[in-house]
């Protein structure tokens, strides 16, 4: 599994071959096949791992302030995103017809359990529009700047973290200008924050 996901997230999916996954590996192709089918199966197998060891490190620790939680989270992403770049990578760029199918609804499982964590945090139990399309943002930002980081790696991690609890803060910021719940939020948040 751990050469798979290393092939497909420096090479895109069509590009490689049960024989690359095979050779990788150190084992042979028949083996190959006998456990996944195809390339297609291999590779979502690849991308459910990775996504299951993600959600993993993702649940809270609980009991924090909610932006405490957040930068607890955020370091254990950053963990995940360091120690299984490949994995990381694989799952967020792409594969067989960008994102269709089984491929998708892996990388949107995870986004919709991402997305119901920070609710959890937050303490809110239904958010409005504004908040939902805050939060989904937030999210996308955060998935661009692991694969940025990984890419250049010339921002020091603890930095990067930081930066994001402040880009949330800054998002909810925005959000509280057309959204009076999102601005009561925000002001717990921050409250809760100082305390």
């Amino acid at each position: 599994m751990a050469a798979a996901l290393e092939l497909f997230s420096t090479r895109d999916a069509e590009d490689v071959s049960i024989d690359d996954v095979a050779s990788a590996a150190g084992a042979s192709r028949a083996l190959v096949y006998h456990y996944f089918g195809g390339k297609q199966e291999l590779y979502v197998a690849a991308l459910k791992s990775a996504a299951e060891q993600l959600e993993s490190r993702l649940r809270p620790t609980g009991g924090g302030r909610p932006l405490d939680e957040l930068a607890a989270g955020l370091g254990r992403y950053f963990d995940f995103v360091e120690e299984h770049a490949a994995g990381f990578a694989a799952l967020l760029r792409g594969g067989p017809a960008n994102r269709a199918g089984e491929v998708g609804e892996i990388v949107d499982g995870v986004r919709r359990r991402l997305f119901r964590l920070i609710q959890k945090q937050m303490r809110v139990d239904e958010p409005s529009p504004v908040l939902r399309t805050t939060l989904r943002s937030w999210i996308a930002s955060v998935e661009t700047a692991g694969l940025d980081w990984l890419e250049h790696r010339d921002v020091e991690r603890p930095t990067l973290e930081k930066m994001l609890v402040d880009h949330m803060v800054a998002l909810l910021g925005v959000a509280a200008a057309y959204d009076g719940d999102v601005g009561r939020l925000l002001e717990l948040l921050t409250r809760e924050q100082l305390a």
